[in-house]
């Protein structure tokens, strides 16, 4: 194991409280056997060595984006032999300020970097010799905590963008914090498209009504148990989701006056559990898999990391109703055993054959679930 890869274990032993549990991908792949999924679905490496593999994104050539938190590097991978494994690797970005967010447009990536978008022009022609990148937009805060950002292209051709709570819990005069905002690439027309949003990291449009929906990581420090992450869905512009008010839908902030009662916030579309740390999520729209999940949402748990018993550390999925609610069930789950974590599971992206892709940014593995019947 490389001194790199080991650094970013004993990271995570100091999360999970000195319980380290070394991974053993290479060859027979040992480690994805304790994954376990739904009948007739399997699991893959589908990349290795990602290092702090964080959100992703496809090119139109076929080239998987991923960005990173803690490393400042943005990775391009390529499937050029069609056989559900990267066989091409390239850093195409290094030295970014939290490089978490890529979206691609028009043959150009987009990065996020804390207080600006950053652009890599016709990119997929230039791996091997990628561009600098450009800033094109700036002017957000720059503050680090929750400042990481996942960016997205919305159906309106604009670019969202959120901006997490600069702390646990605080209340700030400043409307751009604790908000998702949309913008136009030149800049204008920036807004707040929802208010009360502590920290998102992974947002999509219903297939069908366009409805953005969103993950929001709760508050820490009011117990093990409270409150829960929460899978919320915007109606309309401008709807308040509560934070630092209230939480859960239901919790009253114990630290932040309130200023109306909890039932004037828009309630969460599902609950996701204490501390689950709910990321990455995708709405699926391919046909590969079973009916049932056609429309679905698979979300991303990065699991707790100051609960006194950790939990999280899986992929789940909702199932959005008629009524607005969505039921949600594990999907995957094995990088958690006990007291011991051997992946923190970050965002999901579904493949151009159907299959849905998993990056982890603990182990720098990028994984492959493929359904082939019961």
């Amino acid at each position: 194991m490389s001194l790199q890869r080991l650094g970013g274990w004993l990271g995570l032993a100091v999360i999970l409280q000195g319980a380290v549990c070394v991974p053993t991908l290479r060859g027979g792949d040992p480690r994805l056997s304790e994954i376990k999924l739904p009948p007739g679905f399997s699991i893959s490496v589908y990349a290795e060595g990602v290092d702090n593999a964080r959100a992703m994104c496809w090119g139109d050539q076929g080239t998987l984006f991923v960005g990173s938190r803690d490393k400042g590097i943005v990775h391009a991978l390529r499937d050029t032999n069609n056989d559900g494994q990267a066989d091409q690797h390239r850093v195409i970005a290094r030295g970014l300020k939290m490089p978490v967010g890529v979206a691609f447009k028009d043959g150009d990536l987009y990065v996020s970097a804390i207080d600006r978008i950053v652009r890599l022009k016709e990119i997929e022609a230039h791996l091997e010799d990628p561009p600098s990148p450009e800033v094109v937009l700036s002017g957000y805060p720059s503050d680090t905590h929750h400042g990481w950002k996942f960016i997205a292209f919305g159906p309106d051709g604009k670019l969202y963008i959120p901006v997490g709570a600069p702390c646990n819990i605080c209340l700030k005069e400043d409307p751009t914090y604790a908000s998702i905002t949309r913008v136009g690439l030149d800049g204008s027309a920036r807004e707040v498209i929802a208010h009360g949003v502590r920290n998102t990291v992974g947002f999509d449009w219903h297939p069908v009504t366009g409805q953005l929906w969103f993950t929001d990581n709760g508050r820490d420090w009011l117990g093990d148990d409270s409150p829960d992450c929460e899978l919320n869905r915007l109606d309309s512009t401008g709807q308040h989701f509560g934070y630092p008010f209230c939480h859960a839908g239901t919790v009253i902030d114990p630290d932040i006056k309130p200023q109306r009662s909890c039932a004037g916030f828009t309630p969460p579309a599902a609950l996701m559990g204490p501390h689950t740390a709910p990321l990455g999520m995708r709405f699926y729209r391919g046909d590969r898999f079973p009916e049932r999940y056609r429309h679905a949402i698979f979300i991303a748990q990065h699991g707790s990391w100051n609960r006194s018993t950790p939990i999280g550390y899986q992929v789940v999925v909702a199932f959005p109703q008629p009524d607005g609610t969505a039921p949600v069930e594990v999907f995957a789950e094995g990088w958690l055993s006990g007291n011991r974590a051997w992946g923190r599971p970050v965002d999901v992206l579904e493949t151009p054959q159907g299959d849905l892709l998993v990056s982890d940014d603990a182990a720098g593995m990028i994984y492959r679930i493929s359904y082939s019947g019961e």
